[in-house]
């Protein structure tokens, strides 16, 4: 089992996606130190004129990264993606959200810009790498079913191979995690060791071109066509009262479905009725889903039911769950029920740390 980023007779060109953040800066000097060749790229993805400076689409974002790269003495560019994210992104989030469902932008955004159209760009500046500060690890030999596997992040806290799963086996082949087995303690002592000018800075925001992660604004100001008042249903039909659009409300939330003498939650989201259907916290849990537009980052084939573990969100525990392959989709029946599961969220499959793949969730089964 070997790990690309210990190759010692494959060092060059690598492009590395900065966000001007501690974790990026720090991928980029272990690169240096390692002795690969980087090349700072800043993808420019969406700009709000008040965009925080915890977004990593802000300017501030872009100056962060070339003066690291600066200090670290290799170059730098910021290249304007946002034509493409605005299509393959925005519009999709936007779509989602006006069909009743919760997407996760962060997946679709490693898929095709991160690990496809930046991994274009690195091939123009001869670069055979794309790097990033993502806490995940490859390892295997090659290419091929199941020859490279993409593993959990070595820090249980700062995983973030939940996002990843979308990637294929050409594209794990040209892509190196530097902090994989590092922890996010370690990461910013490092960034302190060598003087970086971010390694105070905090955590970007959940979703950077959602400002304050306020959602509903984001919704009201893009969409306001989608946002249409309609009735709060019980789970046995009755009318319990009014909500204002169907695209400020995601399964298990329980603010904006009015008083009720006992909890109560959202269990449901019926487009076609424009209703919110809400119940109790025992309906907000499931035990199956159905999961479509499925990716086998492994090359696994599902000829029978496989145990796994698998995530339904990106900060859920792994839970222990069969999956099944049933035509284009992929039936998940856990141990245990869950809470909240919903549309449009990855679910995410696991053995021990390998990440085997996954869909995007059309429906709870159970």
């Amino acid at each position: 089992m070997v790990n690309a980023l210990n190759f010692k007779e494959n060092k060059g060109k690598v492009v590395v996606a900065m966000s001007g953040g501690v974790d990026s800066s720090v991928a980029a000097a272990l690169l240096k130190e390692r002795g690969f060749e980087p090349i700072g790229i800043t993808m420019t993805l969406y700009c709000a004129t008040s965009a925080s400076e915890r977004s990593c689409c802000s300017a501030a974002a872009a100056t962060d990264a070339k003066k690291v790269a600066d200090q670290l003495g290799f170059p730098h560019y910021t290249i304007n993606f946002k034509d493409d994210f605005q299509r393959l992104i925005i519009d999709n989030f936007i779509e989602e959200y006006k069909q009743g469902r919760t997407p996760n932008p962060c997946v679709r955004c490693n898929q095709f810009l991160k690990f496809d159209l930046l991994l274009k760009k690195a091939r123009e500046l001869g670069a055979e790498y794309v790097a990033t500060g993502h806490y995940a690890r490859i390892r295997g030999w090659g290419m091929g079913d199941r020859g490279l596997k993409l593993l959990k992040g070595l820090d249980p806290k700062k995983d973030q191979s939940y996002f990843l799963y979308r990637l294929t086996q050409e594209q794990l082949a040209h892509t190196l995690f530097p902090l994989g087995e590092m922890t996010k303690d370690e990461v910013r002592a490092k960034a302190k060791e060598l003087g970086l000018a971010v390694a105070e800075k905090k955590e970007s925001q959940e979703i950077c071109f959602i400002e304050d992660d306020d959602y509903a604004r984001f919704i009201r100001e893009k969409v306001p066509e989608a946002v249409r008042p309609g009735p709060i249903l019980d789970s046995t039909g009755n009318k319990v009262g009014e909500h204002e659009g169907i695209v400020f409300y995601t399964i298990g939330q329980r603010k904006g479905i009015g008083a009720h003498r006992e909890p109560r939650y959202v269990i449901a989201l019926d487009r076609e009725q424009n209703a919110v259907v809400i119940g109790t916290k025992k309906e907000t849990y499931g035990t199956g889903l159905m999961a479509a537009d499925v990716a086998f980052v492994s090359g696994v084939r599902l000829s029978e039911p496989l145990a796994v573990t698998a995530k339904i969100r990106y900060n859920a525990l792994a839970a222990e769950a069969t999956v099944a392959g049933r035509g284009e989709e992929i039936r998940v029946i856990f141990k245990e029920p869950q809470l909240a599961i919903t549309p449009g969220q990855s679910v995410v499959l696991y053995q021990g740390e390998e990440v085997l793949g996954g869909g995007i969730i059309s429906r709870k089964d159970q």
